[in-house]
């Protein structure tokens, strides 16, 4: 059950990254570098759910 507890932390982080990706993107100031990095966070968050759900179904079978 702690697997499954970990999946949920973690696309709770990957939605709350992409609102704040969103809202960066909104408005005009936000640096480039910044954006990048969000979607570069976002994009690492995506990868552990992935691999989280192929290690939870791994095991399943």
């Amino acid at each position: 059950m702690a697997l499954q507890a970990h999946l949920v932390e973690l696309e709770r982080k990957h939605k709350s990254l992409e609102n704040e990706l969103h809202e960066a993107l909104i408005h005009l100031s936000t640096d480039d570098l910044q954006i990048a990095e969000l979607k570069r966070r976002k994009l690492m968050v995506k990868d552990q759910i992935e691999r989280l759900k192929h290690s939870a179904d791994d095991t399943l079978h």
